[in-house]
């Protein structure tokens, strides 16, 4: 068995929540969204979280040259979101366009659907397989009404969807 295929199965049955990323460049006011999974809280003092992004993804592209990122928690809910943040690539579709949405810190989109969210400054950043670790320190929280009555949206919600890009 490979190296991946080991991986694979010791992780089969492991549910990750899943989240929308946005951002935008400052320079050319490009902006970028996706659906991420390979997210995770990786300092407790100070609080500092970590979200990877496909080297493929046109939301990775944007990020490199971003200063912030808005971490969008998705509630389980909300699949025609993560459809057009999973599904679609911004290579090809302008997803703002599909959904309502307001500049946020630095102008980085902050998704009208979603009030559970935080955005980050972007700290550092580290290639990690054929994706880029981000690290960011939140700079400005969301937390709609506070309320924690809705499940979050989970991988295996969306084990049928198909991919707007290549992984």
């Amino acid at each position: 068995m490979s190296e991946s295929a080991s991986l694979d199965s010791f992780l089969a049955n492991v549910d990750s929540p899943m989240f929308v990323v946005t951002t935008v460049c400052p320079q050319s006011g490009a902006r970028a969204g996706c659906l991420v999974g390979f997210t995770t809280q990786c300092s407790i003092d100070p609080g500092l979280f970590v979200v990877c992004l496909s080297h493929n993804n046109h939301t990775y592209r944007v990020a490199l040259r971003a200063n912030v990122l808005v971490v969008h928690g998705l509630d389980e809910n909300q699949r025609p979101l993560a459809e057009l943040f999973g599904s679609t690539t911004g290579d090809e579709v302008d997803k703002f366009a599909a959904c309502s949405w307001r500049p946020g810190p630095h102008d980085a989109p902050v998704l009208a659907d979603c009030p559970r969210w935080f955005a980050g400054q972007i700290l550092d950043r580290k290639a990690w397989g054929d994706h880029s670790a981000f690290l960011l320190k939140p700079i400005e929280v969301g937390d709609g009404d506070g309320s924690r009555a809705a499940s979050p949206m989970m991988l295996s919600h969306l084990k049928d969807m198909t991919p707007g890009h290549e992984a």
